[in-house]
């Protein structure tokens, strides 16, 4: 297929590098170009504006950070929605449903293309071992075609409903794994305050009822800070912040989810913000700080 890719983060540059893999066409548009040159390299066309990378394609995709920058690629000036003949556009941003929902009439009114929301699970391990989870929201006229493309980097796609849906069910995601992740932390800090060798705790747990994806990746990435994020607190926060809000206006209750809220904002606090999401375990384990500040600097 010729595709389209906006947004050239971690996770980004891992999906292109699949679809290139897989034999699609891709042309690519980042904010900053030097996070284009190394796709370039592998096959991929750097172009200069999101219109560009839409133009004469049979669909374009945006890994984003929030519906502000998915408006300002779509609908600024030169932007995807400016393109000729343009049929879908996938979404995989983490973005609040009703704003998704608002940005796919406002597609449709403007160039009659589909957007369809499409959030994942599974991080950049995902993308390179093409496991990740999508779940999709959105009109399904083009999500055959779509899904083809995604199966680049997918290995289960689920379509959840009409537009916006997608995005809720991935809030639903965010909600068992920041709490999974916090529910480690105080584990990893009580552990060590019980002289417990905390090195042994993920194996000892592996294939009982604690045992988990969260457990046996962030265990080890808690007790030592890795030098290669797989994924910013930060990112994790915005999520959470988006879930809370849904959540108090459909009234849904959601008292840990709150409590989570409140665990990541104090390791933002601290300035763990840009750090993986590991770093939470600095909320409790204050001394761990300094190892996932120097991730931050590196």
């Amino acid at each position: 297929m010729k595709l389209g890719f906006c947004g050239l983060g971690l996770m980004g540059a891992a999906m292109v590098q699949r679809l290139l893999k897989a034999g699609h066409e891709v042309k690519v548009w980042n904010r900053s170009r030097e996070k284009a040159e190394p796709l370039a390299a592998l096959g991929a066309q750097i172009v200069g504006t999101p219109r560009e990378a839409a133009e004469g394609t049979d669909g374009v995709l945006l890994c984003l950070f929030d519906a502000k920058a998915a408006e300002a690629v779509v609908f600024g000036a030169d932007g995807i929605a400016q393109a000729t003949g343009l049929k879908w556009l996938v979404d995989h941003s983490s973005i609040d449903p009703e704003a998704t929902r608002k940005l796919a009439a406002r597609l449709v009114e403007s160039c009659g293309a589909d957007w369809i929301d499409a959030p994942v699970s599974g991080g950049i391990p995902g993308v390179e071992a093409g496991t990740l989870a999508i779940m999709t929201g959105g009109s399904e006229t083009h999500m055959a075609e779509a899904e083809a493309a995604m199966r680049a980097y997918a290995g289960n796609i689920t379509h959840m409903g009409p537009s916006g849906t997608g995005q809720a069910t991935k809030l639903c995601n965010q909600a068992i794994v920041a709490t999974s992740i916090a529910a480690l932390a105080e584990a990893i800090g009580f552990a060590q305050r019980n002289n417990i060798n905390v090195d042994k705790l993920a194996p000892a747990l592996a294939g009982g009822w604690a045992d988990s994806k969260p457990l046996q990746i962030f265990a080890p990435r808690m007790i030592e800070a890795q030098a290669k994020s797989i994924g910013a607190l930060s990112t994790m926060l915005k999520d959470i912040d988006t879930l809370i809000a849904n959540a108090q206006q459909s009234g849904a209750p959601m008292p840990v989810a709150a409590s989570v809220q409140q665990m990541l904002r104090v390791a933002s606090a601290m300035g763990l913000g840009q750090a993986e999401v590991s770093a939470l375990v600095s909320v409790v384990l204050p001394e761990q700080r300094d190892a996932f500040l120097r991730q931050i600097d590196a």
